[in-house]
């Protein structure tokens, strides 16, 4: 279930195909921890086209519009990319983080990162997140769906989050499409808080049970 952190191109792809020929599996740059208790940390972000992490700025907002709600959460990071949101997530007090990703180099790096900070309440699994969605539902507290731009994919996720049963009776879930999207998501998802960055648009959503 990939999740490769999206470019803000406009071929973004946080959740891109994985790269064929040509891809490498070199560090390209820096993923920088923002608070919590790996707060400055930096780890590495793998070489690959349009992976890079959510700019330090959105995450910054995302969480100070979570404040002190991840204690003691179980996270779902679903297009995980470069796992940025995930391991904020982890640093900020979750107890759990599951990170899906379908490129095996990118879930692999995700979780070198994660045994660098020692963060064992992080788990990686490799597969389409769609076909993830199609399992035995746990429900979660929290999801971040920052799919790949332009290829139809936030309002399937969305509607199978709701539907399976993935989401706790007040999860929260943090949407990030193209700019020029307006996503169709469930009656029962209340719009919490929205911001836009370059040509992405930044929902967080409050799910209110049915």
């Amino acid at each position: 279930m990939t999740r490769q952190r999206s470019s803000r191109s406009s071929s973004r792809s946080r959740s891109g195909p994985a790269t064929a020929a040509g891809g490498s599996t070199r560090p390209s740059g820096k993923l920088r921890i923002i608070g919590g208790d790996y707060r400055r940390r930096q780890l590495p972000v793998l070489d690959r086209p349009g992976l890079r992490p959510t700019p330090d700025r959105v995450r910054e907002t995302l969480f100070n519009w979570l404040g002190q709600a991840l204690y003691g959460q179980r996270v779902l990071d679903l297009f995980a990319g470069t796992g940025a949101l995930g391991i904020e997530a982890l640093s900020r007090g979750a107890a759990r983080v599951d990170f899906i990703e379908r490129d095996s180099s990118v879930a692999a790096f995700i979780t070198r990162n994660l045994a660098t900070l020692g963060a064992d309440r992080g788990q990686v699994a490799t597969g389409d997140a769609r076909a993830f969605l199609e399992r035995d539902a746990t429900p979660y507290d929290l999801v971040f769906l920052d799919p790949p731009f332009h290829q139809a994919l936030a309002e399937p996720c969305c509607n199978a989050l709701e539907a399976a049963g993935w989401l706790a009776p007040d999860a929260m879930i943090y949407l990030e499409t193209e700019r020029a999207l307006t996503p169709v998501v469930p009656a029962n998802w209340q719009l919490h808080r929205e911001t836009q960055a370059g040509e992405s648009t930044a929902r967080l959503y409050r799910r209110q049970t049915p």
